[in-house]
């Protein structure tokens, strides 16, 4: 109790920012020992993710104490690595949570106090856009204060490294271990207000990057005539989307593009929605209601990031949300249909995405991959291939949304990727048919592949433990059949990394083989306290395309709850 009442005035003396100082204070005053021993339990972990946490005060929890510390540490990291502050900048953007535009501030002020040139946007934008803005600079690093579709109390830091892709192991550790070497936030070198009062590292970044992305996005994007009075409804659900967006359709010759006003403008109290997932229930209400006024015959939105790409079709049922999977095998055949380059196309999607992809490759001659999950890996794995001079990347996706056209952003790119998709709609629709009639041809020639998930919840220190002990019993003990599939092969992503490329190394996750075409994965939540099952499953076509597809994600919903019984959780 002494000890955490020292460790939280210590904090309060290095914290920078006084409204922090207050709320630490207070909560102090009132003796909530619970509440500040949370805050105080350790430092936010620095992982391939950057960091983050809920925007309070204490040293596990994003503020600007802890922003000021984590830059230092990264300035550290880049000293080390180039023998001094390195000659090509870093580029630092932010999104538009109430937090973001003060911790970019004191992000670019700690490295011009490092002696690192900075080039900085001055007001909200897209995370692709800073991935973009790394890699054409040919920057030492990027940094987006972001926390992307979490809730809105929440706020983050991510970090790319100079390749322009974020960072994977080793790196995140160097820059964590960087970071434990940082002294107070109150002894970190900063200039204050490098933004507003200029400094001679620091410039800010203007619209020449955004042409320089378009240029390289329409490259890029196949040439295919389309009807473009295709009737869009958008929605970047309060985040800094529909600047961009706007203008990329509009560039690309969509003319009837209608925002949801209420979520049109950036707002990080997100007040219309619960989260601002456009995964989650309810996030398209908006979008659904204004896609019935304008008649539309698409609906496109990103998450506040504008990072992931959801849409939303219309189908003998009404408008249907598509899923990741689904999104990803229509741009990935688009995109493979009207390949020009000469280059052997490549495609790549995460471990947990759709094994469509495969078949989709295979049709088309393209070289496929599978990753890890998280963008980071796909990115370093076209990379990879390129300098192994396999071909040329064409597109990779996950079933989280996030989805990359080409070779102009190594991260998820929702704007481009919306564009492409728009291209495939209005195309569908000068041939007088739907995305419905295409993603239901691509069923007949590549199969009918469904896909489930579904989640145990332990939470706790008791609940982790839970969760490691049955993925020990998993890989120990298989189950043999599951509703009738025969378990014909397995693998434990935990061992035998070296036999692997690294994009495919070690990792928390068991794969199951199921009989005659289908499998299953079991792997803890990278950020929660959850033992994640996914289930994908090859099912027969019929004639009723939709009446086939439902069978078989019954199948596929029997499946994972036999999996999730066996693992006895």
């Amino acid at each position: 109790m002494t000890n955490l009442i020292e460790r939280v005035k210590n904090w309060i003396d290095q914290d920078p920012d006084p409204e922090t100082r207050d709320e630490l204070a207070a909560l102090v005053e009132e003796g909530d020992t619970d509440e500040l021993a949370g805050r105080m339990n350790g430092t936010l972990e620095f992982g391939t993710a950057g960091i983050r946490g809920a925007v309070e005060a204490g040293s596990n929890r994003m503020n600007a104490a802890v922003v000021i510390r984590t830059t230092a540490g990264l300035a550290d990291f880049l000293i080390a690595r180039h023998d001094g502050p390195p000659t090509s900048p870093v580029v630092v953007g932010f999104d538009a949570r109430l937090s973001s535009q003060g911790f970019a501030g004191a992000t670019v002020g700690v490295l011009c106090a490092a002696g690192i040139p900075v080039r900085y946007f001055a007001s909200p934008v897209p995370t692709p856009i800073v991935a973009f803005a790394a890699k054409h600079l040919g920057a030492a690093a990027a940094i987006v204060i972001t926390a992307s579709h979490n809730p809105p109390a929440d706020n983050g830091y991510k970090v790319f490294d100079e390749n322009a892709a974020q960072i994977v192991p080793p790196v995140d550790k160097q820059i964590a271990a960087s970071i434990a070497e940082v002294g107070e936030a109150s002894a970190v070198p900063r200039v204050e207000k490098p933004i507003e009062d200029g400094h001679e590292l620091a410039a800010e970044l203007g619209p020449e990057v955004y042409e320089a992305y378009w240029h390289e996005v329409s490259v890029e994007r196949p040439d295919v005539d389309g009807d473009r009075d295709l009737r869009i409804v958008y929605t970047p659900i309060h985040g800094v989307g529909w600047r961009y967006v706007d203008e990329t359709l509009r560039r690309g010759g969509y003319g009837n593009v209608f925002a949801v006003p209420e979520q049109k403008e950036p707002d990080g109290r997100f007040p219309t929605v619960d989260f601002p997932n456009p995964e989650e229930p309810g996030a398209l209400d908006l979008a659904f209601k204004l896609a019935e006024d304008k008649e539309a015959e698409l609906i496109v939105a990103n998450d506040p990031d504008v990072d992931r790409l959801a849409a939303a079709i219309i189908t003998s049922a009404g408008w249907t949300s598509l899923t990741g999977n689904q999104i990803g095998v229509l741009l990935a055949d688009w995109i493979l249909t009207h390949w020009r380059h000469t280059e052997r196309p490549i495609v790549i999607n995460s471990i947990v995405s759709t094994p469509m992809l495969a078949s989709v490759a295979e049709r088309h001659g393209a070289h496929f991959e599978t990753t890890l999950t998280g963008f980071k890996w796909i990115a370093n794995a076209a990379l990879d291939l390129k300098k192994a001079g396999i071909g040329r990347f064409a597109f990779g996706f996950e079933e989280a949304l996030g989805s990359t056209v080409g070779q102009t952003v190594r991260d998820k790119d929702g704007i481009a990727a919306g564009l492409v998709f728009a291209d495939i709609a209005a195309y569908e629709k000068k041939q007088g048919r739907t995305l419905a009639n295409r993603l239901a041809d691509l069923y007949r020639s590549d199969g009918l592949w469904v896909s489930t998930q579904e989640s145990i919840v332990r939470p706790g220190s008791e609940g982790l433990a839970e969760i490691a002990a049955a993925m020990d019993r998993l890989a120990q003990d298989l189950p043999t059949k599951l509703t009738g599939h025969r378990v014909t092969e397995s693998i434990d992503y935990r061992t035998g990394a070296e036999e692997r490329p690294r994009w495919l190394g070690e990792t928390a996750l068991v794969a199951l083989t199921l009989e005659p075409t289908g499998r299953v994965l079991v792997r803890p939540s990278g950020t929660e306290p959850k033992l994640k099952v996914y289930v994908d499953l090859r099912g027969e076509v019929g004639d009723d395309v939709a009446g086939s597809a439902a069978q078989a994600r019954d199948k596929a919903d029997a499946v994972a709850t036999a999996m999730t019984t066996y693992l006895d959780l």
